[in-house]
């Protein structure tokens, strides 16, 4: 009888890989997917790994805006923030 046989059933000790997750598409960050799109870069605004294909756009569609920012941090930055010395519509 082995050492083997003795023990009895046990699980393998491998940890499951978790990947990361784009910050904007929510879609893994596996080397398949991102091979030949580009790979994945840092956004500078909010500090997440997204999809070279999830950075805003520059001139031209396949060449990205620089510093590095995310489709969703670009947005926000382009929204008009309300006038603070306005009067607010609020219904009485």
């Amino acid at each position: 009888m082995s050492f083997r046989k003795a023990g009895g059933e046990w699980e393998p000790m491998l940890l499951g890989i978790e990947p990361r997750n784009c910050g904007v598409c929510g879609k893994g960050l596996y080397r398949n997917f991102t091979l030949l799109r580009g790979g994945w870069s840092r956004c500078t605004v909010c500090g997440q790994f997204v999809h070279y294909s999830c950075l805003s756009s520059g001139k031209t569609k396949f060449l990205k805006v620089r510093p590095r920012v995310c489709k969703t941090c670009r947005q926000n930055r382009d929204r008009p923030l309300p006038k603070e010395g306005g009067k607010l519509a609020v219904g009485s």
